[in-house]
């Protein structure tokens, strides 16, 4: 199962209390006091950690609590500090306070960490309080309390290239054809559910990372169908291939689909009808591909590659578009958020 968005409650652990404590021994008058300090209640840590994929592991435990720092104790032992808590997720993780709706932190990288609840410290023993003037001190100080938080956490697939385009259109087969990756295909729309990623080997040295997005529809700015859910995902991508069906199989125009896309995306984060595109019309082997493919090119005014991932027609060309941007410009999945 793929889940990119889940919400949980953290909360740190409670510091240890101080302790009131006096030294008693039989040949030690007036031993004083020597109670220690409790120990430091652990914190909630989130960790991008490479090969956590998706946020299913969290789906079914909703709180998450660090445990509490021990009491001090007689004999000035201070309690010991608890374990923090630490929670993996995928690199792309977005970490949202669900209460006041702020970004924490963005763990856009494998290694990046935040501590979203801090443990308590630990209260403070008698003998702490002891001076000139006050040499029986019996206060101590309780442990304090760990921060609790609601978090609302935000999978976008990071990948370098991100393939667009109306249900239907070819991008599953595509990602299937250049990778290892096996997604889900059918000859209806809608068969992706969620983001397939995989890996594009180009030579011994080179590779870079694709993403199958689900198909959008028309209002997915706003939310239509799973919009949301969708665009977030193609925000870290590099570049976008935007696939074109020549003949859709609900007797739609092409032109208006490719328009269509291309509003959504604007409307959705303007910086996506910045990023590079390149444009590829699907199944070459159906009458109208090759006509779309020259009517394309004279509205865009760039190369549009003519492909058909059952043949492999047009697959070098396309992937070596795609190097030749990614090299050019330096662009990765790292240079978006």
């Amino acid at each position: 199962m793929f889940v990119d968005e889940v919400e949980i409650m953290v909360e740190a652990g409670r510091g240890g209390d101080g302790c009131v404590s006096f030294r008693r021994e039989k040949f030690v008058p007036r031993g004083g006091p020597d109670g220690g300090d409790g120990g430091d209640g652990g914190s909630v840590i989130l960790v991008a950690e490479a090969g956590v994929d998706s946020l299913t592991a969290l789906v079914h435990r909703k709180q998450w609590k660090a445990r509490r720092g021990q009491p001090g104790r007689g004999s000035q032992c201070h309690g010991a500090s608890a374990d923090d808590l630490i929670i993996r997720v995928p690199p792309g993780t977005v970490v949202h306070d669900a209460q006041r709706d702020f970004v924490l932190k963005d763990l856009s990288k494998d290694g990046d960490r935040v501590v979203v609840a801090q443990g308590g410290r630990g209260g403070k023993g008698n003998m702490r309080f002891k001076s000139a003037t006050n040499r029986i001190p019996r206060q101590s100080t309780p442990g304090g309390d760990g921060e609790v938080r609601a978090l609302r956490l935000e999978l976008r697939v990071i990948a370098d290239v991100g393939l667009i385009g109306k249900p239907n259109a070819g991008k599953s087969t595509l990602l299937s054809r250049l990778s290892r990756a096996r997604p889900e295909i059918a000859a209806y729309p809608f068969t992706t559910k969620h983001p397939n990623l995989g890996r594009v080997q180009i030579d011994l040295d080179r590779s870079f990372v694709m993403a199958d997005i689900p198909g959008l529809i028309e209002g997915a700015h706003a939310g239509t169908g799973l919009g949301h859910g969708f665009l977030r995902h193609i925000q870290r991508a590099g570049i976008l291939v935007h696939l074109v069906e020549p003949e859709p199989s609900d007797q739609s125009d092409p032109l208006q689909n490719y328009d269509t896309i291309r509003d959504e995306l604007e409307r959705f984060d303007p910086e996506l009808g910045r990023r590079p595109e390149i444009l590829a019309v699907t199944k070459a082997d159906l009458p109208a591909a090759a006509a779309l493919r020259d009517e394309l090119a004279g509205r865009v005014d760039q190369p549009v590659y003519l492909i058909s991932a059952v043949t492999g027609q047009g697959l070098n060309d396309l992937v070596g578009a795609v190097c030749q941007v990614l090299d050019t410009r330096g662009l990765g999945a790292e240079d978006w958020g």
